[in-house]
């Protein structure tokens, strides 16, 4: 870490803050003062019952919230938020029917739509007389296989509007992926893209499409979106039924590399709630901004990015490869539509470093107020990219939650310095901690596992198919009784950010000492020579060691020069435990279809295990080259 933040908010910035406002407008509720996060972060976790029924209130969410804050359960999973309340989700997304931009979308091929909310109400109107056509009415499931469009939004929001479940893959995964997914919950209705354009092809869906449809026997109707697709259903106005607080809003899937994906049934209320404020306390997205997250219908961001819509601002969508025709592409979308707040993931900005981009010195970039990082950890040489060739003003937020929990648990602070490389607030309402392995809390700077001591409204509702919650328990419950575990390895820093290390259940442990990947990964994929790398634990001799695994740049060979110079830097700047026993090159790296590297498939194929769930990659065929090689003793 840097001695001095990367970034501090200036006055001006603080004060206008939806964070500050929140905090005076609390402050007046509880006639006491909420001087800054760290008090009312304190004051979330010590009634958190009030502080959701406040958060309903700050951000005007539309329904009826009722008189009860919370109901009480001696089982974490079993509290329930607003018990009373009801709401429709796709009320609050929709917002009324005006001239105000909803949905900005640019595809990779140059389609560029603008939707106001009148065009969505529109469009989700139809979609909603088809639905009705086809027998679709609350707890049916209504599954999309579509790309990163406004028509997939607006066959989410006409689904939930009329209490149905929704759920949603990318068109990139193939029929084993989308059966494994769907399969589990028998939906009643398919939409489908007959195809989608990446990296410059165009990929056709048809073929793929017939043997879905021949593996879900549960549906009634599919429905291929296409040109033309809704020109025999009228006009009509929306149907917003309310419904109960942990009514079921969508299926969300886990990456399912160990088995076949879990199936988390998530409750509308809770979700949105965190959403918003997630989005509007810790992002500090206003009406009339312009959110972007690079995202396909198949990660958990791209159920966040919907839930903009409820804070009135628009959201941008872009489908396609993020660097075609090359790394700027992205920031060229910044430009042409006026982006407030950008998020991407650490493999991205760690690909613009590497491609040695500057993004201000060939854009305007003045719209950019934030950019938010997530999905795998980004590391202190990105924060430093960031604010060396993007931009010195703008609040760079790293996050860290899951598909899980649909949310953060660890987030950003829009009023506070940035340092480089620290998450650097604890998510309102949520009281997390860092414990060892019976629990107790451990100090600043000691690395732990990461847990939330008290429930929220956005843990999942239950798992599809169930019915004793016995696998809902075992994923969150069974580590540590009446905390969430979470997963990952994780350390508090002195400035009251966090510092994730990796997956605990990708931990290394050589010498029976526990490491986490991440400060690996610093010290190899900030090295110009190698492009990305994967690291593993491999049982040896009745111990663990380290082995690592590097893609290297075009041009550059993994000579002894270079794996000296590899193992010479992790030991000077990290441990000698962290240095690896053995270091190979491969040319391609297996990455889940969300872009996260799978350790864990990596480790399995080393140890001759079975990876179980191929269709949970997007480049399967990448572990063939870790099969059998010699110097790993096969």
């Amino acid at each position: 870490m840097t001695h001095a933040p990367l970034w501090t908010p200036d006055q001006e910035r603080v004060a206008s803050s939806n964070l500050s406002r929140f905090q005076s407008w609390l402050s007046e509720r509880l006639d006491g003062d909420i001087a800054d996060f760290d008090a009312l972060h304190r004051w979330s976790i010590a009634v958190p019952g009030r502080f959701w029924s406040e958060a309903w209130d700050f951000c005007e969410v539309v329904g009826h919230k009722g008189e009860r804050l919370a109901e009480a359960s001696p089982e974490f999973r079993h509290t329930r938020f607003l018990p009373d309340a009801t709401l429709n989700v796709g009320q609050n997304l929709l917002g009324s029917p005006s001239d105000e931009l909803a949905i900005i979308y640019r595809g990779e091929d140059g389609e560029a739509i603008d939707a106001s909310r009148a065009d969505l109400h529109d469009l989700v109107g139809k979609i909603q007389h088809l639905l009705q056509g086809a027998g679709i009415g609350e707890g049916d499931r209504v599954a999309a296989w579509l790309p990163n469009r406004p028509e997939t939004y607006a066959v989410m929001i006409a689904a939930v509007g009329l209490g149905a479940v929704f759920c949603s893959t990318s068109p990139d995964f193939g029929t084993d992926g989308v059966i494994d997914r769907f399969g589990q919950i028998r939906p009643s209705i398919l939409f489908a893209t007959p195809g989608y354009t990446y990296n410059g092809k165009q990929h056709d869906c048809l073929a793929r499409l017939d043997e879905i449809v021949a593996g879900l026997p549960s549906l009634r109707e599919t429905v291929v979106v296409e040109p033309g697709w809704l020109d025999h259903h009228p006009s009509q106005p929306v149907i917003t039924k309310a419904l109960p607080f942990d009514h079921p809003w969508y299926v969300l899937f886990s990456s399912g590399t160990t088995g076949k994906p879990k199936c988390i049934v998530h409750r509308a209320g809770g979700v949105l709630l965190k959403h918003l404020v997630e989005q509007r306390l810790h992002c500090d997205i206003r009406p009339r901004d312009r959110v972007f997250y690079f995202t396909t219908a198949g990660w958990m961001m791209w159920n966040w990015l919907a839930s903009a819509l409820a804070s009135d601002a628009a959201i941008v969508l872009y489908d396609g490869a993020p660097t075609h025709p090359d790394t700027n592409r992205l920031f060229d979308l910044v430009d042409d539509v006026g982006i407030t707040l950008f998020g991407t993931s650490a493999k991205f900005i760690d690909a613009c470093q590497n491609a040695g981009i500057r993004p201000k010195d060939s854009h305007d970039l003045s719209s950019l107020r934030a950019i938010n990082s997530t999905g795998s950890t980004l590391s202190p040489e990105g924060f430093e990219w960031v604010y060396d060739a993007v931009k010195t003003d703008l609040h760079l937020a790293s996050m860290s939650g899951g598909t899980d929990l649909c949310g953060c648990l660890v987030a950003g602070d829009p009023t506070r310095p940035v340092w480089s490389g620290e998450i650097q607030v604890p998510a309102l309402g949520l009281d997390i901690d860092v414990v060892d392995g019976d629990g107790a809390s451990v100090g600043v700077g000691v690395e732990g596992e990461l847990v939330c001591r008290n429930p929220f409204p956005s843990t999942p509702l239950h798992f599809w198919d169930d019915p004793d919650d016995a696998r809902y328990k075992a994923a969150y419950f069974d580590r540590f009784e009446g905390m969430w575990h979470h997963g990952d390895f994780i350390s508090e820093s002195s400035t009251g950010g966090y510092v994730i290390s990796g997956r605990s259940d990708a931990t290394l442990n050589p010498g029976g000492v526990r490491i986490g990947t991440a400060e690996i990964y610093r010290r190899v994929d900030t090295m110009p020579e190698v492009e990305e790398s994967v690291v593993i634990g491999q049982s040896w001799e009745g111990d663990t060691r380290i082995i690592l695994f590097v893609k290297m740049t075009p041009g550059h060979l993994l000579d002894e020069a270079l794996q000296s110079r590899i193992r010479g830097r992790i030991r000077a700047e990290v441990t000698p435990r962290h240095v690896p026993a053995v270091i190979a090159e491969v040319t391609d790296i297996p990455r889940t279809r969300s872009g996260k590297i799978t350790e864990l498939a990596v480790r399995d194929v080393v140890a001759g295990r079975k990876v179980q769930n191929l269709e949970a990659l997007d480049n399967p065929e990448a572990l063939d080259q870790f099969r059998d090689r010699p110097e790993l003793g096969g």
